[in-house]
């Protein structure tokens, strides 16, 4: 063999390598560079293609997508992900009969192919918007022609009429929509928009109406974004794309692989869309991509729609970002923001470890709060977390009424009865109404390991240290890695006389523990236990 092929025999093994570590890592576009490489090298290895056009997608770059999808797709590999990069292609030149080749190219001889049935329709239809064919709907029409018809393909259908100069066709076809579930609903408010733009103000806002009777207050984070007309057959199929990509990320045990195929197909073909964009955040996020979903939301870019910047905030703070991220959350919410938006700030607030920015949030939230259920029970949540804030400052008698008020309002919250509980218990603050309270609540919800853990603590506190040992030793499986249950569960060991297990637990606490708890714990596993070294 030349001494050239080993060399660059060893060199795409050692780039292969390299890509499979990059896959690993959650690293795609270091991984694409990789395969380039090996592809460069060795261009006949198997599933190579392949997987460059994966990479490609997760990593956003359409130009390595497109080729590696047009390689498969002449080599007879005609992949559904291949399929649909050169379908984006074809749409964003406007060659509307490369797209409907491609879009024939697939030959689904098993029927298996659920996925490709489910975007034909539409798809097929705003092609033939883009190619000037008649009743571009009928693709739509035979798809919905049963005796139930799916309320979003209707949908569809007005938005193409509109799409083709027949607003008043659309305008009447809506009008006898009803909408039955979450989706039909965000496409009805494209819809809408639509119908604004053409001119139908009237459609529209029958429209919208039923909106709101049907989802009873825009909470939904997609319904809360800005209202968008749907003006081109690049826009239609991305704003398709994007529902498909969201309606499958929420279904349950799914691939994230697939959500985001099609929310970056969406995006790639409409950049613009809100919508669509917080659908392939969602979506990066989901497959580990938390870097690249938050460069999606990039403050550099055009202003941010608030629930879009509540979003950014989050991913923020899931980055170690906190400040910034409370600063964000707070400047993000305006003066008529969506209660679910107050709730947001709140938990972002709380996170921050800024007493004072959390008592703003939950000062706001509070005042947009009504005599609801719904409201009463968020209103309990809040007056725990206020008195949290105020115990964390060692504030004692300002927290108890808040308690109080919360166990009255919510007197059958496992959540709330266990906090109140294990608050006052801690402080051995009337220990027989802490245990019956924490009691309640272990019988709502005894397979919590943080509530099993509180009666153990309880039962420990009240001397009955046999029943202790068995609740902290099913709250510690139910939770291994809680250094507090873990020293519970030392504690009462010791109590019980089983001391070696005693100082392997306050052992393993140690390695968990924050700064107090670890002198704490080096004092027990160098006396054993005593009075001042007894958790709190």
């Amino acid at each position: 063999m030349p001494a050239q092929a080993v060399d660059d025999s060893g060199a795409a093994l050692n780039a292969l390598v390299r890509a499979r570590l990059a896959e690993e890592s959650g690293e795609p576009a270091a991984a694409l560079s990789a395969l380039t490489t090996a592809s460069s090298l060795a261009p006949g290895l198997p599933g190579l293609r392949g997987r460059m056009l994966e990479q490609a997608i997760e990593a956003g770059n359409l130009e390595a997508a497109r080729a590696a999808a047009s390689s498969l797709w002449s080599s007879g590999e005609r992949r559904f992900d291949a399929q649909l990069v050169l379908l984006v292609d074809a749409m964003r030149r406007s060659d509307w009969k490369a797209a409907r080749d491609t879009m024939a190219g697939r030959n689904d001889k098993a029927g298996a192919d659920a996925i490709a049935r489910l975007i034909l329709p539409t798809i097929n239809a705003w092609i033939d918007v883009g190619a000037r064919e008649k009743l571009p709907e009928r693709h739509l029409i035979a798809a919905n022609n049963r005796a139930r018809p799916e309320p979003s393909l209707t949908l569809q259908v007005a938005m193409v009429q509109i799409a083709t100069k027949r607003a008043a066709a659309a305008a009447t076809l809506t009008d006898g929509v009803t909408l039955t579930d979450r989706t039909s609903q965000l496409v009805a408010l494209r819809t809408a928009a639509t119908l604004d733009k053409a001119g139908e103000a009237g459609a529209a806002e029958r429209l919208r109406a039923r909106i709101a009777l049907a989802s009873g207050q825009r909470e939904d984070p997609m319904l809360l974004l800005p209202d968008q007309p749907v003006t081109s057959p690049r826009a239609g199929t991305a704003q398709w794309l994007g529902l498909l990509a969201d309606g499958l990320a929420r279904t349950p045990g799914g691939s994230a692989k697939l959500p985001l195929l099609f929310a970056r197909a969406a995006y790639w073909l409409d950049d613009q869309d809100w919508a669509v964009r917080m659908t392939l955040v969602e979506a990066l996020d989901r497959n580990g991509q938390q870097d690249d979903a938050l460069a999606m939301l990039d403050a550099g870019r055009a202003a941010l729609p608030p629930v879009l910047a509540m979003r950014r905030a989050e991913l923020m703070a899931d980055a170690g970002e906190l400040a910034g991220a409370a600063k964000l959350a707070e400047a993000s919410v305006g003066a008529d923001a969506a209660r679910s938006l107050l709730v947001r700030l709140a938990d972002i607030a709380r996170r921050s470890g800024d007493p004072v920015a959390a008592a703003r949030a939950y000062e706001r939230l509070e005042g947009a709060l009504g005599e609801g259920e719904g409201d009463q029970s968020l209103r309990g949540t809040l007056l725990i977390a206020r008195a949290e804030l105020l115990l964390q400052a060692d504030k004692w008698d300002a927290a108890a009424p808040l308690m109080e008020k919360a166990v009255a309002l919510r007197p059958d919250d496992a959540a709330i009865l266990n906090f109140a509980g294990y608050s006052a218990l801690e402080r051995r603050k009337d220990v027989k109404q802490s245990l019956a309270r924490i009691e309640a609540a272990w019988r709502q919800d005894p397979q919590n390991a943080s509530i099993t853990d509180s009666l153990g603590w309880a039962y420990f506190l009240t001397g009955r240290t046999d029943d202790a040992v068995g609740l902290l030793e099913k709250a510690q499986r139910g939770e291994p890695g809680n250094a507090v249950i873990v020293e519970h569960l030392g504690d009462a060991y010791w109590k019980a006389g089983q001391k070696f297990q005693a100082r392997y637990n306050w052992r393993a606490a140690a390695l968990l523990a924050d700064a107090e708890m670890a002198t704490r714990l080096e004092a027990k596993l160098r006396d054993g236990l005593t009075h001042a070294t007894t958790a709190p």
